[in-house]
């Protein structure tokens, strides 16, 4: 009984360390500008990596956790250092929810997929969960600041309604290979650790 109940403690400090270790490495990438990749067609964020390894190697809480940290740290930096683009991230049904969201997709689609490999298996959730942020973000600031965002960039709402779907179209790719290259790197290099 006893045996059991330090194991689960262990277990509750390690999930804690390491919500706290990977929101940290999260907002120091968002705060120094490490990052963003900047690419000649875009600038793709790897962000919201920190939050996919933690769901993969601790399930969907502790991702949950990081992601609701890399969520609130979204919008303390628009209130610190804004853009055109800020009014949108104010709100938290764009810069958390999406956030939080990363952290179930990218465990679920990894637990539930029946393959054997396992390097395959963490490519689909890092896929999922790097596709959940960039839809969920998008996506929320189409549903709910199209307008506002045609305004903040001087376009029609057609237009501006194409350049998010481009937008989201290019980054989301290219986000989920990044996610894809270091989460498969990441997580089997920890496991094996573990092991």
């Amino acid at each position: 009984m006893e045996r059991n109940s330090v194991r689960v403690s262990n277990t509750k400090v390690r999930q804690l360390t390491l919500v706290g270790m990977l929101s940290a490495i999260s907002i120091i990438l968002g705060a120094t500008g490490y990052g963003f990749i900047p690419l000649p067609m875009a600038k793709i964020t790897i962000m919201h990596i920190p939050v996919i390894i933690g769901a993969i190697l601790e399930g969907p809480k502790v991702g949950m956790l990081i992601g609701l940290m890399f969520g609130c740290f979204s919008i303390i930096q628009n209130i610190m250092s804004p853009s055109l683009l800020s009014f949108a991230f104010f709100n938290p049904l764009v810069s958390v929810l999406p956030r939080v969201l990363i952290g179930a997709t990218s465990y679920y689609s990894y637990k539930l997929i029946k393959i054997k490999n396992e390097s395959v298996r963490v490519a689909i959730g890092a896929a999922v969960g790097s596709l959940t942020n960039t839809v969920g973000v998008l996506g929320m600031i189409y549903l709910l600041y199209v307008e506002r965002y045609a305004q903040v960039k001087n376009m029609a709402i057609d237009k501006a309604t194409k350049a998010i779907f481009g937008i989201a179209y290019t980054n989301g790719i290219l986000e989920a290979i990044a996610a894809v290259i270091i989460t498969v790197s990441v997580v089997l290099a920890v496991k094996k650790i573990k092991k």
